[in-house]
C-alpha cells in the first residue's frame, strides 16, 4: 500500500541536500516528513538496504530502502455502557422467545 511516491530530476547538490535533510529528520526525534503535510515515525531499529543497479550501457540506479515494523493496533476494549446496552438487548430478545403464559411452547421438528 502506497503512502507517498515522489519522482523528479534534480542536481547533485539538490539530491546531497535532500539526503542531509532526510538524516537531520532521522536523527532529531526520528519523524520523516513528506508532502504537504504528512510524516511517518521511523522505529529505532530498521532493515536498510543500498542497491547500486547498472540499468543499461548508459544508466546506473541506486536503490536507498529501509523498513521496519509496527506493533498491530489493539482493539479498544468495550465501554460499559456498550456492553450494558448489549446485555439489555439479549434479555429482551430471551423475553420476546419465551411463551406468555399460558400459551403452548411451539412443536419442536423432528
Amino acid at each position: 500500500m502506497g503512502i507517498y511516491e515522489d519522482a523528479r530530476e534534480v542536481s547533485r547538490a539538490d539530491l546531497a541536500a535532500w539526503l542531509r535533510q532526510l538524516a537531520s529528520q532521522l536523527e532529531t526525534g526520528g519523524q520523516l516528513f513528506y508532502g504537504a503535510a504528512g510524516a511517518v515515525t521511523v522505529a529505532d531499529q530498521v532493515r536498510c538496504e543500498l542497491e547500486i543497479e547498472r540499468e543499461s550501457d548508459t544508466e546506473i540506479s541506486v536503490e536507498i530502502e529501509f523498513s521496519w515494523t509496527t506493533p498491530a493496533p489493539a482493539e479498544a476494549p468495550e465501554s460499559s455502557d456498550e456492553a450494558e446496552a448489549t446485555e439489555q438487548d439479549e434479555e429482551a430478545k430471551d423475553e420476546e422467545e419465551k411463551p406468555a403464559e399460558g400459551e403452548a411452547k411451539p412443536a419442536e421438528e423432528a
